[in-house]
């Protein structure tokens, strides 16, 4: 082989393997989540990867940064901006912090929507809730009532275990969880613990709860970190029968603690759907196919835009024993 030949198969092998997987035409939409590590948003990281295939021309930049802060989520902005993608869709962990940098975004032409966890409406275009802020409050009240009833107690003393304490949609759920505790009467709010959706520390938030309220028979966490945590303290301080788990939880990561006896039922939407959803909605911005207040979410159908540019995606659905295992296979 001579050295022209040589140099040829060389650059051959080497477009090969360097070249990009996705096509300069493709629409680069970032989906940024609160952390990496998080089952619920690589869940919502596959449902993106579904709408990108179904779409044809999209690549997804899957990112966020490794602890739950503005300034982290902040930093991936400011890279994906010098990056020029074409669409940044944000679950939040500050619904304002994020805003300057958000506006920065838009003005270089990126198109900006936040979804599961939103962002200020100068901060974006559109957000996507995951089903109605009213809805998930009284869910997961009501879920804490059925746990009570699961423990033989008429009336009895529960806790929230929350994300952040800045947290966009944990803070809108638990105004509409105290909007609804009226009409519960056998329910007691008697804590609200902030775990910053990270593992150890929900664990020993969890641990504490126990300890300081000794009454406590329900802990409610609209958050799958908290959640998970909370029933393996649970469980590990043996009280499992004496106080039950419950809120928006994955099945995957929750079919052992429903049968372990810790948790009787809980409730969550599919963030597959999610980022499903929010994938087409940004591509749907990006190409600017929407109209007359609606945006498209593909499968899933078209959401209507209120006036304050939210949409919301679909109810949570219960889980418990009866079908637990079926859906751990998918999420």
């Amino acid at each position: 082989m001579n050295l022209k030949t040589l140099l040829a198969a060389t650059a051959a092998v080497a477009t090969l393997v360097f070249s990009p997987l996705s096509h300069a035409e493709d629409v680069r939409i970032a989906l940024v989540v609160k952390s990496l590590g998080n089952g619920f948003f690589e869940a919502a990281h596959e449902g993106a990867q579904e709408a990108a295939a179904e779409l044809g021309d999209v690549e997804v930049i899957y990112t966020g940064p490794t602890t739950t802060t503005a300034e982290g989520q902040i930093e991936v902005i400011t890279s994906l901006i010098a990056q020029n993608v074409d669409a940044i869709a944000v679950s939040a962990n500050d619904a304002n912090a994020l805003v300057p940098i958000l506006q920065r975004a838009r003005s270089r032409g990126i198109t900006v929507i936040s979804w599961d966890s939103g962002v200020a409406a100068a901060g974006r275009e559109v957000h996507l809730n995951p089903s109605s802020n009213a809805l998930i409050g009284e869910m997961n009240i009501r879920l804490a009532a059925d746990a009570l009833e699961q423990a033989g107690a008429s009336e009895g003393q529960f806790a929230i275990m929350s994300a952040t304490p800045t947290s966009t949609n944990q803070n809108i759920w638990i105004e509409e969880m105290r909007k609804v505790l009226p009409d519960y009467p056998q329910l007691e709010l008697v804590d609200v613990a902030y775990g910053d959706d990270l593992a150890d520390k929900s664990y020993r938030e969890a641990l504490a709860l126990l300890s300081n309220h000794s009454d406590l028979k329900v802990i409610v966490a609209p958050t799958t970190v908290g959640f998970l945590a909370a029933a393996q303290a649970v469980r590990d301080e043996g009280r499992v029968g004496e106080v039950y788990v419950t809120g928006l939880g994955l099945p995957s990561e929750m079919a052992g603690h429903v049968d372990a006896g810790v948790v009787h039922n809980f409730a969550i939407w599919n963030p597959i759907d999610l980022g499903y959803a929010a994938t087409h909605i940004a591509y749907d911005l990006v190409k600017d196919t929407n109209g007359n207040g609606t945006v498209s979410m593909g499968r899933l159908g078209e959401g209507t835009l209120d006036d304050n540019g939210e949409v919301a995606m679909s109810e949570p659905f219960i889980y418990d024993a009866s079908n637990v295992h079926q859906f751990a296979e998918i999420f």
